[in-house]
């Protein structure tokens, strides 16, 4: 029976579904995080009669056909890149961006990788770089003898170096943008790296060609609303009883015929 197929296309559709909104819900206190959502689609359909075909030999048509589907699959786990709110850190080194954009970050294998988390930290040297140890693009070295470590709205790094008076600019944070930022590859890290439906990084400075600005001192949360999960996870557990109910009827259907012998 046909029934118990398509019923289990829709309780695999939802266990997907929950398994996504599971992982939204484990990183709502990951910096940077953007949440995810699984979407659908129907699959083939078995047409027994199509709409428009002729009914008789006076040339009558159908209005309208009949045809059964095969079920749903989840086609997508779209990625939504909406702001999430910005908290005070009190650090000098994170930065929050407020607005579009992503940082770069050089990976161990020489590619670029792309993250809105700006919590950074410095290494022996003094290089700007990632919690695990990647560099920031471009390189900012700040030096064993700077204080009061400022970072403007545009990205210009500066420092009082020994006992100058006035600062001194240590480099200038760039950000990327995308054509389809939805489309960037999840490689876990907070990190993404460019796909052919992302389009290639536009690289420009804070608070110019419609990029956002950066807030030294804060970080930006992750954009899951966790009343929004909870209402999700209840409809996708009532979809899958519902298809359990489906395979359970259908069940039950087939005993009956199979009692009648």
């Amino acid at each position: 029976m046909k029934a118990l197929y398509i019923a289990a296309t829709g309780m695999a559709a939802q266990e997907r579904n929950v398994e996504v909104i599971s992982n939204n819900i484990a990183n709502m206190r990951t910096t940077g995080y953007k949440r995810q959502r699984a979407e659908f689609q129907d699959l083939l359909y078995q047409n027994y009669r199509r709409a428009g075909s002729q009914t008789s030999s006076a040339g009558t048509q159908a209005p309208v056909g009949v045809s059964v589907g095969s079920g749903v699959m989840t086609s997508a786990t779209a990625r939504i890149m909406s702001q999430g709110n910005v908290s005070p850190t009190q650090k000098e080194l994170d930065v929050a961006i407020k607005g579009e954009g992503f940082f770069a970050i050089q990976m161990p294998d020489g590619g670029t990788a792309y993250t809105r988390d700006g919590s950074f930290e410095r290494d022996s040297t003094g290089q700007i770089v990632t919690v695990d140890g990647y560099a920031a693009e471009p390189n900012i070295v700040i030096p064993g003898n700077a204080r009061a470590v400022s970072i403007s709205a545009d990205g210009v790094v500066e420092a009082f170096l020994d006992n100058d008076s006035t600062p001194t600019q240590l480099g200038q944070f760039q950000l990327a943008t995308f054509v389809n930022k939805a489309g960037l590859e999840a490689i876990g890290g907070n990190l993404f790296r460019e796909t052919a439906a992302s389009g290639t990084a536009q690289v420009s400075t804070p608070s110019q060609d419609g990029l956002g600005s950066l807030q030294q001192g804060y970080l930006e949360l992750s954009n899951v609303n966790s009343v929004t999960e909870i209402a999700d996870l209840i409809a996708a557990q009532r979809a899958y009883e519902m298809n359990a109910r489906v395979i359970s009827g259908a069940d039950e259907m087939l005993r009956s015929a199979t009692q009648m012998f």
